[in-house]
C-alpha cells in the first residue's frame, strides 16, 4: 500500500519505485517525493554513489519534515540507507499522516478523495446513483437529492424522481437545500445540463456544504469510533507483552537446565560409551535445540513489533521483567553455545584417542599393500633390453616412459618414508604387534633400494641408445634436406629441357639459347651436389656396419633413394644435347621469319605513304580552281588511271603477306602498317577518285541545267572553300552561316532554319559543295516557279480559274495532256462546270509546294 501511495505522487514527476525498502536507501526519490507532496523545492540533493552521499540526502529529507512540525521517533538516515524495511515504513506513515490528510478526513484520505469516499458511502444505496467524479457523476441531478434524502428523507419523496428528467431533479435538490438546509444556490441546472463535463471545482465547493451540513451528526459516531480503536491497541499490546514474558520464562528456564549437562566432562572407559555420549549430543543439535533456536528468534520478532506498534500509537516503550531483556537472553544463549562448543571439542578428542591406535595400525596394513601391489612387476620391467632393437622414436618414447617411471618412482618415496614413520610410532606406542610390522617395514625398505639401482642402469642405456640413433637421424635429415631440392632441380630441368617453347623473334630464340648456356654451365657444380648427397648415405651405412645397430626401416624423412638420383642425374645429361639441336633448328626458322618481316615492311613502307599522298592530291584538286570543270574532270580520270596502275604492287604485297601468315608471324618491328591498313587505304582511294569525279560531273551537269558561268562557279568555290575553315570539304552551320552574310544574305532563325532544310535535307549538321551549288544555283539562275506555271495554265484555260480536258488535249501534246488529267483533281469553285480540273493545286505539288 506506501508503494502504491509513493507511486501515485513519484508519477507526477516522471519516475516510480519497485521495492521500497531499497529505492529510497540513496534519498534521491525521498527528497522528490517530499517536493511533489509539498509544492516546495528541498536543498541540492548529492549526486555520489558513496555512502556519505546517501546519508546527507536522506538528512534533508527528514529535516525537511521535521521542518513542517513532524517529530520524528527513532527514524535516522542510517537505518534508511541500510535499507531497514521497519523504520523505512514508519517513516513513510509520517509523511503519509502529514501531507495526505487535510481538514477533511475520511478513513484517512485526503480532502478531495475523503470528500467522493462520503458521498459514495452515503449514496451507495441508490442503485441509480453512481458517483465516480465530481463532474459528469452529477449530470443528472440524483446525486444531490440522494444525500438530501439520505440524511433528511422527508424533505424529498425520492421513489417520483426519474433519471431522464434532470432539470426537474437539479431544481428540486437545489430549492430543498436553499430552503431547509440554508445552502445557497450556486450551480445553475441549465449550465450543467449544458455542458459536457461541468466544472469540477464547483461541484466540489457545492458537495462540501452538503458535507458540513450533514458533519454534525457523524461526531459522535467518529468519537466513538476512536475510543474502540484506542482501546483495541491498547488490550493487544497488553497481549504481547504477556506473551513475551511467558516465552522468555520458558526459555531461560531450558538454557539454565542444558548447561550442566554439556559441562559434564567425565570420561568413558569404552569407545562404544563415548559413541553413546556423541549419539546423545547429535540428538540434541538435531532434535532438541532447533524449536529453541525458533523460540529465541520469535522472541526477538514479538519484542521489535510490540516496541513499534507503542511507538507509532504514540504509547511508552515496553520494560520487560528483570532478567528477561533481549540482551539478558542473548547473553544465557551465548553462555550456551560456548558450553556447547567446548562438549563437543571434548568427545570428539576422545575418540580421537581411543581410535589413534587402531587407526595407525590399519594405515600401515593399507599402505604397506598399496605400495607391494605398485612394486609388483616393476624389477623385471626395468631389466628388459626392449631398447636393443628400438627406432629413434620408440627410443624417446622408452624414456617419456622411463622419466614418467622415474616421476612415479619419486612420488612413492612419501608412501615408503609415511610406512616407515607409522612403523616407528607403534613402537613408541607399543603396539602388540610390532615385530611382524618391523619385518614388513625391512623389507619394503630393502626393495625400494633395489628398484633405485635398477632405474639408473636403465636410463643410462636409454640415453646411450638414443645418442647413436639421433646421429644416424641427424645424417637422415641431412640427407632430405639436400636431396629433395636436388631431386626438384633435376626434375624441373628434366621438364625445362623437354618442354615444347614457341618464339616469333629472333630476340626470343637467342633469349633461350643464352638460359641454355647457362644451364649447361651449372652442371658440374650440381655433379658435386649429388656426390655429397650420395657420401651422406654412405656414411649411414658406415654407422650401421661399425656398431651393429638394428636399423628398423629406411629414412623416415624421404623416399628419394640415391638410385633414383643416379638416374635422374643420367637422363638430364641425356637431354642436353637433344636440346642443343632444337634450339639450333629453331634459330634457323626464326632467321628466315626475319627475312619475310624485312620484305613486307619495306614494300609497305613505301606503299602506305604513297597511298596517303594520292589522297592528299585528290583532295586539291577537287578544291582547287585551276581551269574549266572539264580540265578537272580529265585531270582526275588521268589520276584514276594512274592509281589503277599501281594495282600489281599491291598485289605483290598480298603475296608477301600470305607467306607471313603461313610462317605464324604476327608482329612486324619493322612497319606500322599492316595488311589490313594498305587493303582498307586502298580501297578508301579507289572509293576517293570515283566519288571526286563523280561530284565534278554533277557539278557540270548544274552548271549547264542552271546556266551558270564558269566564273560564277570559281566564285562558289572560292565562297565555299574559303568558309571550309576545317578544310573536310563541307561546312558546319555556323560556317554556311557565315558564308550567307558575307554574300549579302540578311536573315533571321527561321529564314535560315529554312535553308537549312534544303541544303541538310537529312539534319547531318554540315553543308556539302554539291548542296551549296545547288542553292546558289537556285538563288541566282532563271528557273520556273509554281506560280509562272499557273500563269501559263490560266492563259491556257482563257483566264478561267479551272481548265477542262478538251482545252488541255487541244493546247498540249497528247502524252502530256494526259499526264496532266491524270493528275489533276476535280475543281470545287463556285464557277465550276462539269469536267472542270483543279490546274492551281496541280501547279503548286509539281514544286512540293503541296501534295500531288
Amino acid at each position: 500500500t506506501f508503494t502504491a501511495w509513493c507511486n501515485s505522487h513519484l508519477r507526477k514527476a516522471g519516475t516510480q519505485i519497485e521495492n521500497i525498502e531499497e529505492d529510497f536507501r540513496d534519498g534521491l526519490k525521498l527528497m522528490l517525493l517530499l517536493e511533489v507532496i509539498s509544492g516546495e523545492r528541498l536543498a541540492k540533493p548529492e549526486r555520489g554513489k558513496m555512502r556519505v552521499h546517501k546519508i546527507s540526502n536522506v538528512n534533508k529529507a527528514l529535516d525537511f519534515i521535521a521542518s513542517k512540525g513532524v517529530k520524528l521517533v527513532s527514524i535516522g538516515a542510517e537505518e534508511i540507507v541500510d535499507g531497514n524495511v521497519k523504520m523505512t515504513l514508519g517513516m513513510i506513515w509520517t509523511i503519509i499522516l502529514r501531507f495526505a490528510i487535510q481538514d477533511i478526513s475520511v478513513e484517512e484520505t485526503s480532502a478531495k478523495e475523503g470528500l467522493l469516499l462520503w458521498c459514495q458511502r452515503k449514496t451507495a444505496p441508490y442503485k441509480n446513483v453512481n458517483i465516480q467524479n465530481f463532474h459528469i457523476s452529477w449530470k443528472d441531478g440524483l446525486g444531490f437529492c440522494a444525500l438530501i434524502h439520505r440524511h433528511r428523507p422527508e424533505l424529498i419523496d425520492y421513489g417520483k424522481l426519474r433519471k431522464d428528467d434532470p432539470l426537474t431533479n437539479l431544481n428540486t435538490a437545489f430549492d430543498v437545500a436553499e430552503k431547509y438546509l440554508d445552502i445557497p444556490k450556486m450551480l445553475d441546472a441549465e449550465d450543467i445540463i449544458g455542458t459536457l463535463r461541468p466544472d469540477e471545482k464547483a461541484i466540489m465547493t457545492y458537495v462540501s456544504c452538503y458535507y458540513h451540513a450533514f458533519s454534525g451528526a457523524q461526531k459522535a459516531e467518529t468519537a466513538a469510533n476512536r475510543i474502540c480503536k484506542v482501546l483495541a491497541v491498547n488490550q493487544e499490546n497488553e497481549q504481547l507483552m504477556e506473551d513475551y514474558e511467558k516465552l522468555a520464562s520458558d526459555l531461560l528456564e531450558w538454557i539454565r537446565r542444558t548447561i550442566p549437562w554439556l559441562e559434564n566432562r567425565a570420561p568413558e572407559n569404552t569407545m562404544q560409551a563415548m559413541q553413546q555420549k556423541l549419539e546423545d549430543f547429535r540428538d540434541y543439535r538435531r532434535l532438541h535445540k532447533p524449536p529453541k533456536v525458533q523460540e529465541k528468534c520469535q522472541l526477538e520478532i514479538n519484542f521489535n513489533t510490540l516496541q513499534t506498534k507503542l511507538r507509532l500509537s504514540n504509547r511508552p516503550a515496553f520494560m520487560p521483567s528483570e532478567g528477561k531483556m533481549v540482551s539478558d537472553i542473548n547473553n544465557a544463549w551465548g553462555g550456551l553455545e560456548q558450553a556447547e562448543k567446548g562438549y563437543e571439542e571434548w568427545l570428539l578428542n576422545e575418540i580421537r584417542r581411543l581410535e589413534r591406535l587402531d587407526h595407525l595400525a590399519e594405515k600401515f596394513r593399507q599402505k604397506a599393500s598399496i605400495h607391494e601391489s605398485w612394486t609388483d612387476g616393476k624389477e623385471a620391467m626395468l631389466q628388459q633390453k626392449d631398447y636393443e632393437t628400438a627406432t629413434l622414436s620408440e627410443i624417446k618414447a622408452l624414456l617419456k616412459k622411463h622419466e614418467a617411471f622415474e616421476s612415479d618412482l619419486a612420488a612413492h618415496q612419501d608412501r615408503v618414508e609415511q610406512i616407515a614413520a607409522i612403523a616407528q610410532e607403534l613402537n613408541e606406542l607399543d603396539y602388540y604387534d610390532s615385530p611382524s610390522v618391523n619385518a614388513r617395514c625391512q623389507k619394503i625398505c630393502d626393495q625400494w633400494d633395489n628398484l633405485g639401482a635398477l632405474t639408473q642402469k636403465r636410463r643410462e642405456a636409454l640415453e646411450r641408445t638414443e645418442k647413436l640413433l639421433e646421429t644416424i637421424d641427424q645424417l637422415y635429415l641431412e640427407y632430405a634436406k639436400r636431396a629433395a631440392p636436388f631431386n626438384n632441380w633435376m626434375e624441373g630441368a628434366m621438364e625445362d629441357l623437354q618442354d615444347t617453347f614457341i618464339v616469333h623473334t629472333i630476340e626470343e630464340i637467342q633469349g633461350l639459347t643464352t638460359a641454355h648456356e647457362q644451364f649447361k654451365a651449372t652442371l658440374p657444380d650440381a655433379d658435386k651436389e649429388r656426390q655429397a648427397i650420395l657420401g651422406i648415405h654412405n656414411e649411414v651405412s658406415k654407422i650401421v656396419q661399425t656398431y651393429h645397430v638394428n636399423m628398423a626401416g629406411t629414412n623416415p624423412y624421404t623416399t628419394i633413394t640415391p638410385h633414383e638420383i643416379n638416374g635422374k642425374w643420367e637422363h638430364v645429361r641425356q637431354l642436353v644435347p637433344r636440346r642443343d639441336q632444337a634450339l639450333m633448328e629453331e634459330h634457323a626458322r626464326q632467321q628466315q621469319n626475319e627475312r619475310l618481316r624485312k620484305q613486307f615492311g619495306a614494300q609497305a613502307n613505301v606503299i602506305g605513304p604513297w597511298i596517303q599522298t594520292k589522297m592528299e592530291e585528290i583532295g586539291r584538286i577537287s578544291i582547287e580552281m585551276h581551269g574549266t570543270l572539264e580540265d578537272q574532270l580529265n585531270h582526275l580520270r588521268q589520276y584514276e588511271k594512274s592509281i589503277v596502275n599501281y594495282k600489281p604492287k599491291i598485289d605483290q604485297l598480298e603475296g608477301d603477306h600470305q607467306q607471313i601468315q603461313e610462317a605464324l608471324i604476327f608482329d612486324n618491328k619493322h612497319t606500322n602498317y599492316t595488311m589490313e591498313h594498305i587493303r582498307v587505304g586502298w580501297e578508301q582511294l579507289l572509293t576517293t577518285i570515283a566519288r571526286t569525279i563523280n561530284e565534278v560531273e554533277n557539278q557540270i551537269l548544274t552548271r549547264d541545267a542552271k546556266g551558270i558561268s564558269q566564273e560564277q562557279m570559281n566564285e562558289f568555290r572560292a565562297s565555299f572553300n574559303h568558309f571550309d575553315r576545317k578544310k573536310t570539304g563541307m561546312m558546319d552551320c555556323e560556317d554556311f552561316r557565315a558564308c550567307l552574310i558575307s554574300m549579302g544574305y540578311n536573315m533571321g532563325e527561321a529564314e535560315f532554319a529554312r535553308i537549312m532544310s534544303i541544303v541538310d535535307p537529312n539534319r547531318l549538321g554540315v553543308v556539302t559543295f554539291q548542296a551549296f551549288i545547288d542553292f546558289m544555283s537556285r538563288e541566282t539562275a532563271d528557273t520556273d516557279t509554281a506560280d509562272q506555271v499557273m500563269a501559263s495554265f490560266k492563259i491556257l484555260a482563257g483566264d478561267k480559274n479551272y481548265i477542262t480536258v478538251d482545252e488541255l488535249r487541244r493546247e498540249l501534246p497528247p502524252d502530256q495532256a494526259e499526264y496532266c488529267i491524270a493528275r489533276m483533281a476535280p475543281y470545287t469553285g463556285r464557277d465550276a462546270v462539269p469536267g472542270a480540273l483543279d490546274y492551281m493545286s496541280f501547279s503548286t505539288a509539281l514544286y512540293g509546294e503541296s501534295d500531288l
